[in-house]
């Protein structure tokens, strides 16, 4: 007898349809399972024979053959083990084979015969409604399941309990969104003294979307200005959240099956590896710049990451999206993210104050700053130095202005550039005609923008990111047009590199 069940296998956040077909037949004994399976699928027959042997069900003494359809998709994970029980127990007519046939399901079986959490649930769900089926998976994912809202959710704790819904015993209950989670205390700008310079550089880049680099001495607020960034960013819309939560949940990092409204923020350690950081291990995960899509990447310390792992990040960060390349497997996941980065000017952090630099200065600061190559430093729309902050200053510097109303200056600024572009899209992201067209200067300020572009030695790269900047900065005046005075803003935030 052929039976079936459906369940998916994941190339990068997309889930793809597997026909899990089951086969008993005469003959020796057996239990196999080809299709490209991994190390893990293939152990799933000893997961299934346990499951059903602790619920009372034994294998039948015949050949059994588990076929994953299309045979030559790679297999990966123990979310197999369910839809292969279900397609086993619909050839020992257990269950119904009809109502297998128009399941989806996934979940890892324990010995005792209880449906365990796994990962992807979202993209799986939203795959099997794409299909017109109903879709399985374990009771703790089941809250997650139902933010796809398209198709019906069956989320059982146990074997039994879904063999009993399957065959009119037992209701299980359909499984309903979690709430939203509650907003956690995020850092408010209030706190930081001084600096207001690279307070209003915070602010444009919030408003504007765009990367930024702070360069200072160890103690000027660099990492305490990061963390406050999320405060003045508006909360994910509804189709964003969704994005987030699909690699996410391919990445095994949704909570409780609520979906985020709060922008990511990822700031991963020096020592990340490239595959850490772009993607990639054996399963070609998504890494931290795709983790932090339609968020922020928080890069500190700067220059002790590996030069490699920083120039990987320079296709991500104009494009929006990463390709993972491996042998065995071509993924793309998206990476549209706001870096912002931080790091001391030296190695020894004083390169600016005689009386602590060390006596290599100023070569000991070109050669440390060498280590970001000049491309990715050139993808950096807002490069800000940081001057070092002293006791009086935190003593006599008033509280600065807190972080909700410089958020409504942000929120203002955003709706101005959805007006203007239509959907989610920011100056960051606009270039060619269309930045033109929209930041058209005069006279004034294409001569002052000219002359910034010889003194900064500006690329072509460079020219464009001053004018968006200088879009962003009039946006944030409520101007239509962008002026002289927004030019020489948008100039200051660009560094003169250091001769070598």
């Amino acid at each position: 007898m052929l039976s079936r069940c459906f369940s998916v296998a994941f190339q990068g956040v997309e889930a793809r349809e597997v026909d899990v077909q089951c086969r008993v037949a005469a003959g020796l004994p057996a239990f196999s399972i080809v299709g490209l399976p991994d190390k893990a699928v293939a152990e799933s027959k000893e997961r299934v024979r346990a499951a059903l042997g602790a619920i009372g069900l034994g294998l039948p003494p015949s050949r059994i053959t588990i076929n994953l359809a299309p045979a030559d998709m790679p297999k990966e994970g123990a979310h197999f083990d369910l839809p292969i029980a279900l397609a086993v127990l619909a050839a020992m007519e257990v269950i119904p084979a009809e109502e297998t046939a128009q399941l989806c399901a996934m979940g890892e079986l324990a010995l005792d015969g209880a449906i365990g959490w796994v990962a992807g649930v979202l993209p799986a769900a939203l795959a099997a409604a794409e299909a017109d089926r109903a879709f399985v998976c374990p009771a703790s994912c089941g809250p997650e399941a139902a933010v796809s809202g398209a198709t019906e959710v069956i989320a059982p704790d146990n074997l039994i309990s879904l063999i009993n819904h399957l065959t009119g015993k037992q209701v299980l209950t359909p499984p309903e969104m979690a709430d939203e989670p509650a907003e956690q205390g995020i850092a408010d700008m209030a706190d930081v003294r001084g600096q207001e310079r690279a307070r209003r550089a915070l602010e444009v880049a919030a408003a504007g979307g765009h990367n930024m680099l702070m360069i200072g001495p160890p103690g000027a607020g660099k990492s305490m200005l990061a963390k406050r960034l999320p405060g003045l960013l508006p909360p994910l819309s509804p189709a964003e959240a969704l994005e987030v939560s699909m690699i996410h949940s391919v990445a095994g990092l949704i909570e409780n099956g609520r979906l985020p409204r709060a922008r990511p923020y990822r700031d991963p350690h020096h020592s990340a590896s490239m595959a850490a950081m772009v993607g990639g291990g054996r399963r070609a995960s998504p890494g931290e710049v795709s983790l932090a899509h339609n968020g922020i990447l928080f890069l500190d310390e700067l220059a002790e990451f590996p030069r490699i792992v920083l120039d990987s990040l320079r296709q991500p960060i104009e494009t929006g999206e990463t390709v993972v390349a491996r042998a065995n497997a071509h993924l793309r996941y998206p990476s549209r993210v706001q870096l912002v980065a931080a790091m001391n000017p030296c190695r020894c952090g004083h390169l600016n104050d005689a009386s602590l630099a060390c006596s290599r200065a100023p070569r000991c600061g070109q050669d440390y700053q060498s280590k970001v190559s000049g491309p990715l430093m050139d993808r950096i729309d807002i490069q800000i130095e940081l001057p070092p902050v002293r006791p009086a200053d935190l003593v006599d510097a008033p509280a600065g202005e807190p972080s909700a109303k410089i958020a409504q200056r942000v929120r203002k600024a955003r709706a101005a550039q959805a007006g203007r572009y239509g959907g989610d899209r920011l100056n960051a992201s606009v270039d060619g005609e269309e930045l033109q067209e929209v930041a058209k200067l005069d006279a004034e300020g294409r001569e002052l923008l000219m002359k910034a572009a010889d003194r900064l030695r500006l690329t072509a790269r460079g020219y464009h990111r001053v004018l968006r900047m200088a879009r962003t900065i009039a946006d944030l005046a409520g101007s239509e047009e962008v002026k002289k005075p927004h030019v020489a803003e948008a100039a200051g935030y660009r560094r003169v590199p250091l001769a070598n």
